[in-house]
């Protein structure tokens, strides 16, 4: 294995180990609300409703919950009536055509037709075919109808409701587990860019490119956190108080998605450049350096809203360094690389609150226009 190839190796092994650790911190709490909600719902189905049984009421409560966050009271709905659909078609059928191979078939293809018809979201549809198998399987040839299945499903959606608005997550620390190591790779990635640009590294520039690639699935888990915070703090009364934090992260969501375009635009840029051979003028790692330590100030402001002011400084000062790059370069190569700079300068100030209209402005009090300058 040669050199190139053990070091990507090694990357990407330490990238995966890093991937999943993460996503175990995130997900610890998830995990135990679920676990409890499935103990819970058996307890009381076997207690309360005297069954023997009662699979169907850990189930409901499983999927409702899951490791999925948010939707979680669509979720349980979507449930209930699949498995009420799906019970209720099978029992039906059963009655007529008792059990066996060609019963199953009929039974999920009469249970999914009866689903879609009311919704087409997969989950509803695929919970009642699912049910109707469950009875197909289970069930004795001789057995009658019975509601027992659908009161274990609606214990286990109850418990599974109670569970996530009794104890719910923390919706600025889940948002922030999952917000923290975007804004950190991004800083890194920016730090290994400015790197191979100084030493006309070659294989630090392409490993700043796959390590750019691999945000975006940090972005996706990002996203779906915000949605579940926002879901938790409506629902729940005592973290309610969290949604005026979670409006800032919200508010800098897209922005931040540009910027990791932008990044990314940027690394396949500079490795480019260095696979040319071209010259780099000084100052354009310190514009880099400068938007990684605005990315990481911007963490730091979404973390602990106060004054973005350092944030700020560090993306207009990124700015006005590559831009006054062009006044002695206007190849293409150094004005791509510009352009990207300063548009993710801007990306960064509306990061923080500014409109657009506001952003270009200070960008162009503070670096002026790169078309004038260029």
């Amino acid at each position: 294995m040669s050199a190139a190839r053990e070091t990507s190796f090694f990357y990407r092994v330490r990238r995966r180990l890093t991937a999943g650790g993460g996503r175990l911190g995130t997900n610890v709490w998830p995990v135990v609300q679920t676990s409890v909600a499935a103990s819970v719902a058996y307890f009381l189905a076997t207690v309360v409703l005297g069954n023997e049984q009662p699979f169907f009421a850990p189930i409901a409560a499983v999927i409702s919950l899951g490791l999925t966050l948010g939707q979680r009271g669509r979720r349980t709905v979507e449930v209930v009536l699949g498995v009420a659909i799906g019970l209720l078609i099978a029992d039906l059928v059963v009655s007529v055509i008792g059990v066996g191979t060609v019963q199953i078939g009929v039974v999920v293809a009469l249970a999914m037709a009866a689903a879609v018809f009311f919704s087409e979201r997969n989950l509803f549809v695929n919970q009642a075919a699912i049910s109707a198998i469950l009875v197909i399987v289970l069930q004795p040839p001789d057995a009658s109808f019975s509601p027992d299945r659908f009161l274990n499903a609606l214990v286990g959606g109850a418990v599974a409701l109670a569970i996530n608005h009794l104890f719910p997550i923390n919706p600025e620390r889940l948002v922030e587990r999952t917000a923290r190591p975007i804004f950190d790779e991004l800083a890194a990635v920016l730090e290994e860019v400015a790197a191979a640009l100084e030493g006309g590294d070659l294989e630090g520039a392409r490993r700043a490119l796959l390590r750019a690639r691999d945000i975006d699935e940090r972005v996706r888990a990002f996203n779906e956190s915000l949605t579940a915070g926002y879901e938790t703090a409506r629902l729940s009364p005592t973290r309610r108080r969290s949604l005026e934090h979670l409006e800032f992260y919200s508010n800098a969501s897209l922005r931040v998605e540009l910027v990791v375009i932008n990044v990314r635009v940027l690394a396949r840029g500079a490795a480019n450049a260095v696979r040319r051979g071209d010259a780099i003028p000084p100052v354009l790692p310190e514009a880099v350096r400068d938007l990684s330590r605005a990315v990481r100030s911007l963490a730091d402001f979404l973390e602990r809203p106060g004054p973005p002011d350092e944030a700020r400084r560090y993306a207009l000062e990124a700015a006005r360094e590559a831009t006054e790059i062009l006044k002695e370069r206007h190849d293409l190569a150094t004005s791509v690389l510009v352009g990207q700079i300063r548009s993710a300068a801007v990306d960064l100030l509306r990061s923080t609150g500014m409109d657009q209209a506001t952003a270009l402005q200070a960008l162009e009090e503070a670096a002026g226009r790169a078309s004038e300058i260029g």
